[in-house]
């Protein structure tokens, strides 16, 4: 049985963790930390979670927690990660990985000393909608691989206390939505990518509200990655694959669930289909659980999520803003 801490009162773990706890017999969630005690016991009240403690350290000391959720902004994520790395825990952290690609470096690094697993929790990574893009490119469906077109966008209204609008948390649309499309292109390249160009429009100070980047991976195969949470900004998530003999498009592969088609293009025949398939977060939890009993290996983590926080970076730099923490 392994036993669950979570770091953070948060929206994302009723949503992303309990729910699929729930559902399954090899786990549990026996803590929540918050830095407000009285939050953190409410949050325990309403689902269930037997402790609440209101120190993220002490949750990390216990002894009944096996594996920590660090569902806290970015800027928590490295000290907290690697803290509980150290003290023998396996972490799942949520995305963007890290403040920058040296935070990312340095989790790495404390998960390979520790010998404990460091995953990090992109979802759509273990859902099957992915997995067959992967296998549909792998296999050679479209051809050769000719060009790429990723995107992630949707409003995010500003407040002063919205993370996602302040760049001393980890906020800005490349970080909190664009981290997708840029780990999209790169797991189907199977490269890491020059940069061409990049355009960001600011917000608040240091903030990006849109993100557009051209690059470039092995091959002179080109990329286009997109990522905006304007004002008026409606829900896209766009990932397409041009092949030298044919079209793959994914519509929504980062929650199938809520509604997604696949389009598959080869010379005149167009066929469109949906693929099977539990939340991702079910799936990813499934995929955790593997990796812990020594079935899987992480598909997230480690050398991957250190070059995709090296991307964000240069794709901030290259834009003319400075990468978080920096």
């Amino acid at each position: 049985m392994i036993r669950i801490g979570i770091l953070g009162a948060a929206r994302i773990a009723p949503k992303a963790l309990i729910p699929q706890v729930s559902r399954r017999d090899d786990c549990v969630i026996t803590c929540v930390a918050a830095r407000d005690g009285a939050r953190a016991e409410a949050f325990a009240a309403a689902h269930g979670i037997a402790n609440a403690v209101d120190s993220y350290e002490a949750l990390i000391r216990r002894e009944d927690v096996d594996l920590v959720y660090n569902a806290l902004p970015p800027n928590r994520h490295a000290d907290l990660s690697i803290a509980a790395l150290e003290a023998g825990k396996h972490v799942l952290c949520e995305k963007p990985f890290a403040m920058n690609a040296g935070e990312a470096r340095d989790m790495a690094e404390a998960a390979a000393r520790s010998g404990r697993h460091l995953i990090e929790a992109f979802h759509y990574r273990f859902h099957p909608v992915f997995l067959h893009l992967m296998e549909t490119v792998r296999s050679g469906a479209i051809g050769r691989l000719c060009a790429l077109k990723a995107e992630f966008s949707v409003a995010i209204p500003y407040r002063p206390e919205e993370l996602r609008h302040r760049p001393d948390l980890g906020g800005g649309a490349l970080m909190d939505l664009g981290c997708y499309p840029a780990h999209w292109l790169r797991t189907i390249a199977g490269s890491e990518p020059e940069i061409v160009s990049a355009r960001i429009e600011e917000g608040t100070p240091g903030v990006d509200l849109l993100t557009e980047a051209e690059l470039r991976f092995e091959g002179r195969i080109p990329a286009r990655l997109r990522t905006s949470m304007k004002p008026g900004q409606k829900f896209k998530a766009l990932l397409a694959i041009e092949g030298s003999e044919g079209l793959l498009i994914a519509d929504n592969p980062i929650h199938p669930t809520m509604g997604h088609l696949i389009t598959l293009r080869r010379g005149g025949d167009v066929r469109r289909y949906t693929v099977d398939g539990q939340t991702t977060f079910d799936h990813q939890l499934a995929h955790v659980m593997d990796v812990l009993a020594g079935r899987a290996e992480p598909l997230t983590g480690g050398a991957d999520a250190v070059a995709n926080m090296a991307l964000i970076d240069a794709i901030y730099r290259a834009g003319g803003l400075a990468p978080r923490g920096l």
